[in-house]
């Protein structure tokens, strides 16, 4: 996904739970997390039973959420290449909640796939990126129930770590208007920290976002650290992820994650080494983030 970098710029040290909505439920979230990491689903590599076993995990998920979708099945397929790794049919699955007072998209990302098997040894990816995707069904869980201001479109993308290409797929085939998104938040490993700080890049190109996510870092109880966008003297991962396409285009975008660590894109990845209080609190925060741009953006 990415390369480590120092901690930069702005640090933002939270007050305790105090002021801060727990809005997410934690039993839930960790679920989710456990069951798409599992070895059953054996990495949730493209074009793999484990692959399918996700999404149709998610699928069945946004569903029994109550959550519409403009394609059959919530399935949006695309042709994989041989040339990178895969070769036959993609699928994002694309779930939608129409807003109740702006027709503009919030369009909330994280991708499911994987590494899968390499011989014996099964790449779980919980951090990369079980996390995010189990975190993009409880924000889907929480606005079903909450009805937000703009309309929500999550979407669960495939093939991420074959170049983007899941991401790229959306682009080419969106449901809507591309004028009509107001934002792209994107969810890239999320639920391990050592030193408890989330990034949140793209404010160096997007600045009305800052003071949203600076709200939320003042009610939560881990760091934030706004950068890694390509500033003087820093990492730059305005397009490492799944968010990086429409940054192309232009389409703002704010992308959560955490550095590398020493389980990334390796078999040791797995559920038992995330970090559970960090990744709720990463979760709280970023939904805390979506409630202030959906309600003030909304008003504008």
């Amino acid at each position: 996904m990415k390369t480590i970098t120092p901690l930069i710029l702005l640090l933002f040290w939270a007050a305790p739970y105090l002021v801060f909505g727990q809005n997410i439920d934690q039993s839930r979230l960790l679920a989710d997390m456990r069951t798409l990491s599992s070895d059953s689903m054996e990495g949730r590599a493209p074009m793999t039973e484990g692959g399918r076993m996700a999404r149709e995990y998610i699928r069945e998920r946004f569903e029994s959420i109550g959550l519409g979708s403009q394609f059959p099945g919530y399935r949006q397929e695309f042709v994989l290449d041989a040339a990178k790794g895969a070769e036959g049919l993609g699928v994002n699955i694309l779930g939608f909640i129409p807003g109740s007072a702006s027709a503009e998209i919030i369009l909330l990302l994280a991708h499911y796939d994987h590494l899968g098997k390499k011989g014996e040894a099964i790449y779980n990816g919980a951090d990369d990126n079980a996390s995010g995707t189990a975190a993009l069904l409880e924000m889907a869980a929480y606005f079903s129930e909450n009805l937000p201001r703009h309309s929500f479109l999550f979407v669960a993308t495939d093939a991420e770590e074959k170049g983007l290409v899941g991401a790229r797929a959306l682009l080419r085939d969106f449901p809507f208007p591309l004028e009509e998104v107001k934002a792209v938040v994107n969810m890239d490993m999320i639920s391990r920290s050592d030193d408890r700080t989330l990034y949140a890049v793209g404010t160096r190109f997007y600045p009305q976002f800052r003071p949203f996510l600076e709200a939320a870092a003042g009610r939560s109880s881990i760091r934030l650290v706004l950068g890694n966008d390509g500033g003087a003297g820093q990492k730059d991962w305005s397009k490492a992820s799944d968010h990086g396409p429409f940054h192309e285009r232009n389409i703002p975008f704010i992308y959560f994650g955490v550095d590398d660590h020493k389980d990334y894109h390796q078999p040791t990845d797995t559920f038992e080494n995330i970090q559970p209080d960090f990744y709720v609190a990463a979760c709280e925060l970023i939904l805390d983030t979506l409630l202030g741009m959906d309600q003030e953006m909304a008003s504008e």
